[in-house]
């Protein structure tokens, strides 16, 4: 492929997936111990399946299933794995996903064809703020595209503001790659200890596991607030997960992540499982293309989004995703009103009073949803913080969840569990979901 299939037509890009799910589904049916067993439990007969649109004939495959089939969704001896990997356990326990070498490679590309989108090239240097342990595969991906592309990185981890920057002090990194709140940590810490950091190095912020845009696409809060206080820098979000090995990135002009049509295919389903029009909100599924070990058929991540085919200012013309709404599986019902947590992590991120937080849901006996919100403040204020972020709420989202005040260390111990790799700012205690 001698030009890059994201600038071509939409029905060349179509033709060329069709081509590759081909190719994967006689991969899956020959060497899939789960796939091979729902084909014939189904009679599903994969020659028969010519065109994204035939995918509807196939069932869904669950985050369930895979807890509980672990090792039949595996396609490749052990000897040929050489990565292990779980997934972070949002939904439940953990899952395990093994890597051939010719996974790593084609996490390589991906983590290069998204870091190339969002401006990087050869010269770049990127300060690495995630961990690449723990099992967990997002750092050691973006260390493998950075590699790959020639660019220089450095890694870090995750935390520590002081060592975040002496580091771009003493290596003048143009990029940094973290969780976008962990930005307004940093920006805090330079304040407080009279660091200049509008003038140094870093032009690029990256953002990762949480959305920094709205579904018009203009920054939301959390982007707002980081831009505000550091308009010197461009920030770029992007959306993954474990399951679909691929990135999706904004480019310069921020209007949706890109994806890469050579690795993945990407449904956008409603309530009733059949596919919507492109623009509408639904849950995001997903069928990964040319994975080895541990390849998924229309997997349902949970996201919601929406879909953009229109051509992109940047000449792509590959489909793009939304900035995620929230998960199907976290969707909140208060007092009426339909939302999903990132609309209550938006307010909070935007206070400039509030050092953390965490959210929980209940049931109520009304059959409805209780939210609670326990909050630490990072000095005393004035006047009634209750009421003011109450009041905050209901102008942003037209209803209020009930405000705890806690210490700061309450929450940071909630939020940061022993075993935990990412920030725990959302727990739902709801039964029968």
């Amino acid at each position: 492929m001698s030009k890059d299939i994201e600038f071509e037509s939409h029905e060349c890009i179509k033709q060329f997936q069709e081509e590759l799910l081909r190719k994967d589904l006689l991969y899956l049916r020959e060497n899939s111990p789960y796939y091979k067993r729902l084909f014939e439990s189904y009679k599903i007969d994969t020659d028969r399946i010519l065109k994204i649109e035939d995918l509807t004939e196939i069932p869904f495959t669950e985050k369930k299933d895979l807890q509980l089939y672990n090792d039949d969704f595996c396609c490749v001896p052990k000897k040929k794995i050489i990565d292990y990997i779980t997934t972070s356990g949002t939904l439940g326990d953990p899952v395990l996903f093994g890597c051939t070498e010719k996974d790593l490679q084609r996490l390589a590309y991906n983590e290069k064809k998204s870091f190339e989108c969002a401006g990087l090239t050869d010269e770049s240097i990127l300060q690495l703020m995630t961990t690449l342990d723990k099992c967990f595969m997002a750092g050691m991906a973006y260390f493998l595209g950075l590699r790959e592309m020639g660019a220089g990185v450095i890694r870090v981890g995750n935390g520590i503001p002081e060592l975040q920057w002496d580091t771009i002090r003493r290596f003048r990194p143009d990029a940094i790659m973290c969780v976008p709140s962990f930005i307004l940590k940093l920006i805090d810490y330079a304040e407080l200890h009279d660091i200049d950091y509008r003038n140094s190095s870093i032009r690029k912020i990256i953002g990762i596991g949480e959305s920094l845009r709205n579904q018009e696409f203009g920054l939301n809060l959390l982007g707002s607030q980081i831009q505000e206080k550091w308009p010197e820098v461009k920030l770029y979000a992007t959306y993954s997960s474990t399951e679909m090995g691929a990135t999706f990135s904004e480019c310069d002009y921020g209007m949706g992540g890109h994806v890469h049509p050579e690795l993945i295919i990407v449904e956008i389903i409603g309530d009733d499982g059949m596919p919507l029009a492109d623009g509408e909100p639904g849950e995001v599924v997903v069928t990964t293309l040319g994975v080895e070990g541990m390849p998924l058929l229309r997997f349902r991540t949970g996201d919601i989004a929406c879909k953009h085919v229109e051509q992109c200012r940047c000449g792509r013309r590959s489909y793009r995703l939304s900035p995620i709404l929230g998960r199907k599986n976290n969707m909140i019902k208060l007092k009426g009103t339909t939302l999903y947590p990132p609309a209550i992590n938006d307010v909070l991120d935007n206070t400039d009073y509030v050092e953390n937080y965490v959210v929980m849901v209940r049931n109520s006996g009304a059959g409805t949803d209780e939210v609670l919100v326990k909050v630490g403040l990072k000095y005393e204020t004035e006047f009634n913080a209750v009421k003011e972020l109450k009041d905050r709420f209901r102008s942003r989202i037209r209803v209020a969840p009930e405000i705890e005040i806690c210490s700061v260390e309450e929450i940071s111990a909630i939020n940061n569990p022993p075993k935990g790799r990412k920030p725990v700012k959302f727990i739902d205690l709801r039964k029968d979901i």
